[in-house]
C-alpha cells in the first residue's frame, strides 16, 4: 500500500552534494517540505534549506532539529545520508582515522536518530531511512573499515526498527552500490608507503576503487528509491540500489562457503 506524501517534512543529513543533494532535490520536486544539512551551510548554493550540521558535533545535531522544527512544526522522515569513505591497509590506517569513521558513518546518525525520536513520537510516528552500503555486507579488501561502519549501523537498524514499532516509527536501510558522486575526493585515504608490504596490492585495488565511483550509476537512481520508501506503508528491512552485479555479490555471500567467497573478492581485486 501507498502512503499520502502530502506536506510531508523530510530531514536529510548531507545533501550539499552527491546522494544526499541528488534526494533533496528530488523530493522538493515532488512537494515535499525539505530541508538538507551541511557542515558550512552558508557556502553552498541550494534550491532547498540547508541548516548547519556535523553528525561528530553532538551539539550541532539538536541545534539544526530543533531549527527544523520551528519552521515546519515537525519531522516526518528522517534520512541518515552523511558519510564518509575511508581506505587502506588496515594495518597501516591511523586510530584516529578510524575513530572519525565511525564517529561520521556510525556513531553520528544514532545520534541524529536519537535526537529526531522525541519528535516523531510527539507526532505519533515517522520513517527514518539509514544509507548504508552494498560494501557493509562483506569486508572488502583496503576497505575493512567503510565495510565495518556501514555494517554496523545495517545490524543495528535491524534491532532498532523493532524497538520503535510500539511508536509507530518505521525504519529501513537503504543501501547503495557504487554511483558517480564526489565521495573518492572526500574519501580518507591512507598513503601508499614506498616499501610497504601493501604498497603493490593496495595502489592496485585503490585504482580499481576510484574507477568504480567514476563510472557509478546516476545518483538519481537512489533518489527515485528513497521516495518509493516514503510512500509505501510498511517499508521492507533492508533495500540494495546498484548494478546487478553487486546487489547479486550479497546473494553469492549467503549461499557459498567462506573461502570460496573470499576466493572470488580476491580475484576482482586481483589479490
Amino acid at each position: 500500500m501507498k502512503e499520502s506524501t502530502s506536506s510531508k517534512v523530510v530531514f536529510i543529513t548531507g545533501a550539499s552534494s552527491g546522494i544526499g543533494k541528488a534526494i533533496a532535490e528530488y523530493l522538493q520536486a515532488r512537494n515535499f517540505i525539505v530541508f538538507g544539512t551541511s557542515r558550512n551551510p552558508g557556502k553552498q548554493n541550494s534550491a532547498f534549506p540547508l541548516v548547519a550540521l556535523d553528525v561528530t558535533k553532538p551539539e550541532t545535531i539538536q541545534t539544526a532539529i530543533s531549527e527544523v522544527i520551528s519552521q515546519a512544526g515537525k519531522i516526518d522522515v528522517l534520512v541518515n545520508n552523511a558519510g564518509v569513505g575511508i581506505t587502506g591497509p588496515i594495518e597501516e590506517t591511523p586510530d584516529e582515522e578510524i575513530k572519525k569513521a565511525f564517529d561520521t558513518n556510525y556513531f553520528g546518525p544514532i545520534n541524529v536518530i536519537k535526537a529526531v525520536l522525541p519528535e516523531m513520537r510527539k507526532n505519533n510516528g515517522g520513517l527514518i531511512i539509514n544509507v548504508t552500503s552494498i560494501a557493509g555486507y562483506m569486508g572488502l579488501p583496503y576497505r575493512g573499515i567503510y565495510s565495518a561502519s556501514k555494517g554496523a549501523l545495517e545490524l543495528t537498524t535491524e534491532a532498532f526498527r523493532m524497538e520503535l514499532k510500539s511508536f509507530n516509527i518505521k525504519m529501513t536501510n537503504i543501501a547503495p552500490g557504487d554511483f558517480a558522486t564526489n565521495i573518492a575526493a572526500g574519501r580518507y585515504h591512507a598513503p601508499v608507503i614506498k616499501g610497504s608490504p601493501y604498497e603493490t596490492p593496495y595502489r592496485n585495488t585503490l585504482k580499481l576503487m576510484n574507477q568504480h565511483v567514476d563510472e557509478g550509476e546516476d545518483p538519481n537512481i537512489m533518489a527515485e528509491t528513497i521516495f518509493k520508501i516514503i510512500k509505501e506503508k510498511n517499508p521492507r528491512v533492508h533495500y540494495k540500489v546498484g548494478e546487478p552485479l553487486q546487489k547479486f555479490s550479497i546473494a553469492l555471500k549467503r549461499i557459498l562457503p567462506d573461502k570460496l567467497y573470499e576466493r572470488i573478492l580476491m580475484r576482482h581485486y586481483k589479490l
